[in-house]
């Protein structure tokens, strides 16, 4: 049992450090990375890949459907709730064997030939995003059963800086090795990049290895059928269960909605170059969520979590407003800046809250079915709010001017928050249970 000198209470600056010397904080940082680094591999990086190989279009589009697993993943999280592996315990396992899974199938992704073995290629990448989407599932369990609730904040802010990072090792790392321009080594051929992706998974296993097994909160289900059937049935015992559910749809749509077009709002709606968008909406706008999702993670300690959602949600649904200012505004670089940072940076806090609240919600008996049926209805937003933004801007459907545009995004924020207020008991209450 905890100390009350080690929990970060107010007044309490040596419990509030304390948070953050915890080891499994740095564990989470690195799995993190593990998590976000196959992504591109099987996707942007892999594309550019077959693409200088020649390949035709069509076949390029087809290559886009590698991604599935990502989408249908709780279908097999009951798998991973049931079964206990036989070595590091029931979490640490499961990550042991995806990540093994993941060197194997990018190591053998780097010994094919796109034009002579672009069917094997695809299988391959078939193989490492279903392994990557196995991996996520345990991780999300994992982090959701080792973080202590005091933790959630950060413990879901360095998942956010991790895979952020890792995303740009795979992504625009990997193609500035094959490019050669680095700076600090020649140009690699596409299967040393791809080993080299492999090494760097490789050595993500280590964190796994010095990372601690959860405590046993409680017992695996007994059965596959309890495994598939109990986690539903224990969540939707709860009173309210139903409004919780449409809460996470709502909580981030306005976000959602307004990032959908924001790169197509700054090139054609502001008028900036290709250039101003790398720079200002890529590069400030990745580092300006990763210092938000930090900021927010840590905030939370002190707020508790129904508070930082509020604060974090209103933040994000005032972020789009920024944009509708631009608009107004016409190209203005020193108000794109702001915009651009102060979107990112409300998005970050208000996702590493989010991603706190999907940890409190799970039953340590389920949670990896749990957060992956979870995650997957709150990617229902980011999903579908794209062609809903399309239409909306469109001059041949309802044709909105970009700041009655953004204008819209704001007002779309608001239910979420509504929902969120009424709900305050039930969050309050999820804060305060183990």
């Amino acid at each position: 049992m905890q100390s009350d000198r080690s929990r970060p209470r107010g007044g309490n600056p040596q419990g509030y450090s304390a948070v953050f010397r915890d080891r499994n904080l740095a564990v989470i940082l690195i799995l993190g990375f593990a998590s976000g680094l196959p992504l591109a591999l099987t996707g942007q990086t892999l594309q550019a890949w077959v693409t200088v190989e020649g390949l035709d279009l069509s076949t390029i589009g087809l290559l886009t459907l590698v991604g599935i697993p990502y989408t249908w993943k709780f279908l097999w999280a009951p798998l991973i709730d049931r079964y206990v592996p036989p070595f590091l315990g029931r979490r640490r396992g499961w990550l042991v064997i995806t990540q093994l899974a993941l060197v194997a199938g990018i190591s053998a992704m780097a010994m094919c030939s796109p034009k002579s073995e672009i069917a094997l290629l695809a299988t391959l990448a078939l193989f490492v995003a279903f392994a990557s989407a196995s991996q996520d599932i345990v991780f999300d369990a994992y982090r959701t059963d080792i973080a202590r609730k005091e933790q959630r904040g950060l413990a879901a802010a360095l998942t956010v800086v991790g895979y952020r990072v890792a995303m740009l090792t795979s992504g625009a790392l990997a193609l500035l090795l094959v490019a050669g321009t680095t700076g600090f080594l020649p140009a690699l051929t596409w299967k040393a990049t791809y080993l080299v992706m492999a090494g760097i998974m490789s050595a993500c296993i280590l964190a796994t290895l010095w990372g601690r097994e959860p405590e046993a909160i409680a017992p695996p289900p007994k059965t596959l059928q309890e495994a598939v059937m109990a986690p539903l049935g224990e969540f939707f015992s709860r009173p309210g269960a139903w409004v919780l559910l449409l809460l996470i749809v709502l909580y981030k749509l306005g976000d959602a909605f307004a990032g959908a077009l924001t790169t197509a709002f700054l090139l054609r709606g502001a008028g900036f170059g290709l250039d101003d968008v790398a720079y200002v909406n890529k590069v400030m706008g990745l580092a300006a969520t990763i210092f938000g999702a930090l900021a927010g993670g840590a905030l939370m300690i002190r707020l508790g979590l129904y508070r930082a959602l509020l604060a974090f949600g209103i933040l994000q649904a005032v972020s789009n407003l920024s944009f509708m200012a631009l608009a107004l505004a016409g190209k203005s670089y020193p108000i794109m800046i702001a915009a651009v940072g102060f979107e990112n940076f409300s998005g970050g806090m208000g996702t590493a809250a989010f991603v706190a609240l999907l940890m409190a919600l799970c039953d340590h008996r389920f949670t990896a079915t749990q957060y992956a049926l979870l995650s997957a209805l709150a990617s229902f937003g980011r999903v579908y709010v794209g062609p809903a933004a399309g239409y909306a801007t469109d001059p041949r459907y309802l044709g909105l001017d970009w700041a009655t545009f953004f204008f819209v995004t704001f007002i779309v924020a608001l239910p979420g928050i509504a929902l969120l207020a009424w709900k305050r008991a039930t969050i309050i209450a999820l804060d305060r249970s183990p």
